[in-house]
């Protein structure tokens, strides 16, 4: 599979290359990254990508006359492109305890702030992570067709006291991170769990050997806070 440089001129740009035994069947993988991440950044380059093939003996055959479905074949099996973008993750840092200057009068809405403070642990705080799920790792490779794996993420870290906004706090973690520093024994922290996720789409195999693409929801952490 080639990248196409120009359409009037025959110049082209090796992708990736499959062998492929006679008789075989299902689905043919081709790692693109090279061309879509130049097309991510020069757009009007994207003159598409064209596939080839030949024998080993170099004679060059039909796609179609070897079975390789096209845009004509059933929906199920039409070619795609898989794509992972991976979010720009602002650092957070900790924030720090303010003391309210002397002549500001406190309003009856603020949370009260208790008389003591916790003990600094030295650790980061709560935050969205890399994870890569393989999944010939997880024993799926036999059914699962597409992806190969996928960018899920985790969150881990501490929710420090104050919580700051970069923190995404509920409420409920705001109070529950007084009543700690109050009863430390009775009362755990807030802890850092993903608030929102987001789905991928995954192609495999179901028990009567469809192919079936179907959108798997929360696959995906998209941003931590402190619940």
């Amino acid at each position: 599979i080639f990248k196409i440089l120009d359409q009037n001129k025959p110049e082209l740009v090796l992708l990736d290359v499959q062998s492929v035994p006679a008789g075989q069947e299902g689905w043919l993988a081709f790692d693109v990254t090279t061309a879509s991440n130049h097309w991510l950044l020069h757009p009007r380059s994207n003159l598409g990508i064209r596939l080839y093939v030949e024998t080993e003996e170099d004679r060059s055959l039909s796609a179609g006359w070897i079975g390789l479905v096209g845009r004509r074949g059933p929906r199920s099996k039409q070619p795609f492109m898989v794509t992972f973008f991976r979010e720009n993750q602002v650092p957070c840092r900790p924030p720090r305890a303010v003391k309210p200057h002397p002549r500001r009068k406190k309003p009856k809405y603020d949370l009260p702030v208790p008389n003591r403070s916790p003990a600094n642990s030295g650790g980061q705080p709560c935050k969205k992570h890399e994870l890569y799920v393989s999944f010939s790792d997880l024993g799926w490779k036999d059914w699962v067709l597409a992806p190969t794996g996928y960018s899920a993420y985790y969150c881990d870290g501490e929710c420090f006291y104050p919580l700051g906004s970069c923190m995404n706090a509920t409420n409920h973690a705001l109070i529950q991170q007084v009543v700690h520093l109050l009863k430390p024994d009775e009362v755990p922290k807030a802890c850092c769990a993903p608030t929102k996720l987001s789905p991928i789409s995954v192609l495999f195999y179901d028990d009567n050997n469809n192919v079936i693409l179907k959108k798997h929801r929360n696959m995906v952490v998209k941003t931590c806070g402190c619940l």
